[in-house]
């Protein structure tokens, strides 16, 4: 594993020099005042962040490799093997307690120049109640390959992983994380991507089940060129919290990146956990060397019901007036009733408007998902949360 620790007490500037490490022991338990842990209830995290988990277990995980598939190999790597932790070390307690406590990792490889257009499927299955379960899954793809993988976590737990990116130069990548936990289970997970000189990254994110999930995505391009894009959609109900907090670093010149996040909320004040709450805090950093980034990010939220809250911070640090271009901008708020009043006037349902204009308001992210299966699915998920409005 290379060693790439901020030692604790490293004064830092910006947050790509933020203080990080493989070992549990370098970080402090949270508390609830801390800036990074603010919005989350530590009370609800069965004691991810303070060593009171229940007994630790290996992670569950299964890997898929499409019948016709060139140049891809799949492998369990022991924890203290090189090619892991080379994208970037944990920023937070619970990361690090991931990385200490696995006993193993999942590590999938694409050769040089191959090209595989069917996705790769790595499952990961909660372990049920009375466990933790801790691991790794670390993607690599090598110098002009092109792979697409769909990571999916299913099932009931308590779970906390890393998951690793490390794209060579002029390869590309698209990834789809698939959150469709159990109502029941708690999830936190760090992701860390290594972009490469003309390297593609296209990293998608959908979290619709889960008690408790948070993710956290990590950037990092190590030469000019790279292009990421981040792309990200959540709907929460009753009794859920979901939090992505994300991070792109620019630290070479002419490279591109773009951030798309879209939630919907909904709760029931009947329910025995009536709050539905999301979090999204969002930061794009461009270096003194990054002459030339273009950059944009956005955060749109949808508060369907009462008992509903999004919180959303989008953040800019700019250490080079030399840019093609950097915005952000974050929404939080209900229909528009323009066009719910439009709809309705042309012989619409009120509760069919309103479906039609929430499908409406996720589809310009569920349609840049590279797997057309994967598409249908998460577009059959929106229709059962908006039909479990009026149910």
């Amino acid at each position: 594993m290379t060693d790439t620790t901020v030692k604790a007490g490293t004064p830092h500037n910006t947050k790509g020099d933020i203080f990080s490490s493989y070992d549990v022991a370098d970080f402090d338990v949270p508390r609830g005042r801390d800036e990074v842990w603010r919005f989350i209830s530590l009370r609800r995290m069965r004691g991810l962040h303070n060593d009171k988990f229940a007994e630790a277990v290996e992670q569950d995980v299964t890997v898929e490799v499409p019948e016709g598939a060139t140049g891809v190999s799949a492998e369990t790597l022991a924890k203290d093997d090189q090619r892991l932790g080379r994208a970037g070390a944990p920023v937070d307690r619970v990361a690090a307690q991931a990385w200490t406590s696995m006993p193993s990792a999942q590590f999938v490889k694409f050769d040089r120049d191959t090209v595989n257009k069917e996705p790769v499927l790595v499952t990961i299955t909660g372990r049920g109640e009375d466990v933790t379960s801790f691991g790794a899954t670390v993607v690599e793809v090598e110098q002009g390959a092109e792979a697409t993988v769909v990571i999916r976590y299913r099932g009931s737990g308590t779970h906390a992983d890393n998951l690793e990116f490390v794209i060579g130069d002029n390869a590309r990548l698209n990834v789809v994380v698939d959150i469709d936990w159990a109502d029941d289970a708690v999830h936190l997970s760090g992701h860390h991507a290594l972009v490469g000189r003309d390297a593609v990254l296209r990293h998608n994110l959908a979290t619709f089940g889960g008690e408790v999930v948070r993710v956290v995505p990590r950037v990092k391009f190590t030469a000019p060129g790279g292009d990421a894009e981040l792309l990200g959609v959540y709907f929460a109900d009753d009794g859920q919290y979901f939090e992505q907090r994300l991070l792109v670093d620019h630290a070479f010149p002419n490279c591109r990146s773009n951030v798309m996040y879209k939630g919907a909320l909904q709760a029931d004040p009947d329910s025995d956990k009536p709050e539905a709450r999301t979090a999204w805090v969002g930061d794009v950093l461009i270096r003194a060397d990054a002459q030339g980034t273009d950059t944009y990010e956005v955060n749109r939220n949808l508060v369907l019901t009462e008992g509903a809250r999004a919180d959303a911070v989008p953040n800019l640090e700019i250490e080079t007036g030399e840019i093609t271009g950097a915005g952000h901008a974050a929404t939080v708020g209900r229909f528009d009733d323009e066009h719910l009043f439009y709809l309705m006037s042309r012989g619409i349902h009120e509760e069919e408007a309103r479906r039609l204009i929430v499908r409406g308001f996720f589809s310009e992210v569920i349609n840049r998902v590279p797997v057309e299966s994967v598409r249908e699915e998460f577009e059959q998920r929106i229709t059962a949360e908006l039909e479990a409005i009026t149910a």
